[in-house]
Parts: C-alpha cells; sequence; structure tokens
C-alpha cells in the first residue's frame, strides 16, 4: 500500500512539471510575438541630391629644385662660401679645394705657349725668304697647339676644385668646414629653390583619366586651415602595378611663404558635381561577402535588394544602382528584420541628408 502511494505521488509530480513547461512555452511565444508586434523601425524617403564628388588623398611638399652638393675631385677646403640659411645666385662659387699645384702647372704651360707663339713668328719671316723649311715651321705650330690643350685640360681641372650654385636656391645646413678633406663622395650641404613648391601625390586607378596637365587640385597642411591650390604639371604616365596608382606633379600657385618642403599635404581632388545622387546614411547599409544590401520598404513589408555603392562622406554613401528616387530605406532595426516582414515605421525622414 505504501509503495502505491509513492508511485501515484511520482506520476502526479510528472504531470504538474510538463503542465507548468506547456504554460511557460506558450507565455514565451505569446512574448516573443508581442515584441516582434510592437517592433518599430525608422526610415528615410530617398531623394536626389546634389553631391560635389570630391575624394581625399595625401601629398607631399617638395621643393621645386633641390640637390645635395658634391665636390667633382678630392682635396681639401680652402675657402666656403655657404652661408647656411641663405641665398645663392646661379654660378656663385660655394667651395674652393685646393689647386696650387694645379696653377703652377697652368703657369708653366702658359710660359711655353707664349715662348713657342714667339718662335713661330719668326719661323713665319724665314718662310718668306726659305730661310727655314716647311717641316720646322709645322712642326713649332703643333708643339703650340698640343701646350694649349694641356692649358684647357688644367682649367678644366682647376675648375673642377670649384663647387658652383646649379641654380638660384637656399643654402641649408653645411657639414664641412675650411681644411677639410673631402671626396667626390662627401655632401657638403643642400641647396633647394623654395621660391617654388611642387606637391607630389599619386590617385587611386580609377581616377586617373581625370588628372591631366592643367587640372588643379586643393591642399592643406597641418595645422594650417588655409587652403592652397596646384595646377598638376605632369604625371608618371604609368600606373603602379603594386599600389594600382597614378603618381602625379603639381606645381603650388598659392603664396608659398608659410609651406616647408616636405610637409605632410591633404591633397582634395573635386571630381564633378552630381545633381541626381541617391545618398543613404551609411549604417542604413548591410555589408555582405562580395556585396551591399539596403532594406527597402514594398507594400508595408521589408525587401532585401542589392547595391553598389559610389562616393562616401562622413555620414552617408551614395547608391549608384539598386534603387530608385523615392524609395523608403529602412534605418534602425536592420538586425532583427527578416524578407517579407511587416514594417511599422516610428519615424519617416525624407533626404537630402
Amino acid at each position: 500500500m505504501f509503495e502505491k502511494k509513492l508511485v501515484n505521488l511520482f506520476i502526479i509530480t510528472v504531470v504538474s512539471g510538463i503542465l507548468y513547461s506547456c504554460h511557460s512555452g506558450a507565455t514565451d511565444q505569446k512574448s516573443g510575438a508581442r515584441q516582434a508586434v510592437n517592433l518599430r523601425v525608422e526610415g528615410i524617403i530617398v531623394n536626389p541630391s546634389v553631391l560635389d564628388q570630391t575624394i581625399a588623398i595625401s601629398g607631399t611638399l617638395k621643393p621645386f629644385e633641390e640637390t645635395v652638393l658634391m665636390p667633382e675631385v678630392a682635396g681639401r677646403i680652402v675657402d666656403i662660401n655657404l652661408a647656411e640659411g641663405g641665398f645663392a645666385k646661379k654660378g656663385t662659387i660655394l667651395i674652393k679645394l685646393f689647386d696650387g699645384d694645379l696653377q703652377a702647372q697652368l703657369k708653366k704651360s702658359q710660359s711655353q705657349l707664349e715662348l713657342e707663339e714667339q718662335t713661330e713668328k719668326r719661323q713665319s719671316e724665314l718662310m718668306k725668304v726659305n730661310g727655314i723649311s716647311q717641316l720646322d715651321l709645322d712642326q713649332t705650330i703643333l708643339q703650340i697647339n698640343s701646350i694649349k690643350a694641356d692649358i684647357e685640360v688644367l682649367n678644366v681641372q682647376i675648375h673642377k676644385t670649384e663647387v658652383h650654385a646649379p641654380f638660384d636656391g637656399t643654402i641649408g645646413l653645411r657639414n664641412v668646414s675650411i681644411g677639410a678633406q673631402v671626396t667626390p663622395s662627401t655632401a657638403l650641404a643642400t641647396i633647394r629653390d623654395v621660391k617654388h613648391l611642387k606637391l607630389d601625390f599619386s590617385v587611386p586607378e580609377k581616377y586617373s583619366s581625370i588628372i591631366k596637365p592643367g587640372y588643379k587640385v586643393t591642399f592643406t597642411v597641418q595645422g594650417d586651415e588655409i587652403k592652397y591650390i596646384a595646377t598638376v604639371m605632369a604625371t608618371e604616365q604609368g600606373i603602379e602595378s603594386d599600389t594600382r596608382n597614378l603618381n602625379g606633379r603639381a606645381i603650388v600657385e598659392s603664396n608659398t611663404t608659410s609651406l616647408i618642403p616636405g610637409e605632410f599635404a591633404n591633397v582634395e581632388l573635386r571630381l564633378n558635381e552630381n545633381k541626381d545622387a541617391l545618398m543613404v546614411p551609411t549604417e542604413a547599409v548591410i555589408p555582405q561577402a562580395r556585396t551591399k544590401q539596403l532594406i527597402v520598404a514594398k507594400n508595408g513589408k521589408a525587401s532585401f535588394v542589392t547595391i553598389v555603392t559610389g562616393i562616401r562622406n562622413s555620414s552617408s554613401v551614395q547608391v549608384i544602382s539598386g534603387i530608385n528616387p523615392g524609395d523608403t530605406v529602412v534605418t534602425t532595426g536592420i538586425l532583427f528584420l527578416k524578407p517579407n516582414a511587416a514594417l511599422k515605421f516610428s519615424k519617416v525622414k525624407s533626404n537630402p541628408l
């Protein structure tokens, strides 16, 4: 009898647990359904807007001309005309190396030339009276030409002991002093033409056809809000295979007194103005493995459409294909929506943004 009561009690406990679980599951389903019904989203009506298609790229300022000054021959510095930070005219002698031995050889050759020229004059007079053979006169003329050639070689060697300014420019910091022994690999200083600056930049391959000589770009530098203007002078005429970019170079037209060569520049390239651009908020775009999607309201239900995007800005992205003007795009709650889900909007805005 006691065992029968225990069995009945166990059966009652099991049945009660099953009934409670069923009741709890039904309650959860009703709660989930209530939440689904109560889910409200926000949207935006897409209308054509004006899009100023501008892309931002990086660039570097460079002097119009720049070179490292180096001597052509080895020697000892005897004179320096390198004023650090000073301006030098083209052709100015900046560094002079010792050339005493060459100057002595030059004087010797000049004396020999003078003597041979006097001999040639006397022999020419003797030739008129047949007092000398033509061979002797020809040998004297040959000797004169040989000495002149030696003098020319010495002048070239003396010129190599001088370092001249290759163009009008500003001298940087010099690395040598008087008395220093230098070689052709010694960097004496750097000279730069900073009155004019160049802007080097690179653009993605798909915009390469736009960058042509005469095209104007604007740029800014760090710590300066002024927008400077530069005009493209040339491009590399070939796209780099590793970066898929086209390198370009522009001449800065604006006043460059506040710009320093080597500065990083934020370059803006204005492509064109699109008056019928369809813009949607960035958060409305659903990224896929190889595509992108938007949720568009059609007949009160969610429709997932594949799109192609274009230019981006800080808060929105251009949609090139996939939607039409007047479509309502869902902007919130997109993670909880499924295809053909019923839509209830709590707010609908109209762009342009």
